[in-house]
């Protein structure tokens, strides 16, 4: 008897005799999950009904790469106005060394 909560048939059919979680297991949680909706599409019987999914958790994973890319950017700009401050700091202190203000009496 196949073992139904470890090993589900539609786990072990899979004609490379791979299991599925031994590939997704390395993966992050949206991008393991659509492989795995697609590893199995043709072995449960509602193939359509797992595409959509596998579709639904890439359209997530885009999202949030998407969201994880706008907030870099934001800090990346962050990070360049402020390096452009403290250079324009750096210069001014440089040239005041080299050149300094005029003392009046």
């Amino acid at each position: 008897m196949k073992d139904n909560v470890d090993h589900p048939k539609h786990y072990n059919d899979h004609p490379s005799g791979v299991e599925c979680i031994q590939i997704t297991e390395h993966m992050g949680f949206n991008l393991g999950n659509a492989v795995k909706y697609i590893w199995r599409a043709d072995l449960k019987g509602n193939t359509i009904e797992d595409l959509k999914k596998a579709a639904w958790y890439i359209g997530r994973e885009i999202e949030k790469i998407e969201k994880d890319n706008d907030l870099c950017r934001k800090v990346d700009n962050d990070v360049r106005d402020k390096c452009s401050q403290l250079k324009s700091e750096i210069d001014y202190n440089l040239l005041s060394d080299v050149y300094p203000p005029h003392i009046s009496s």
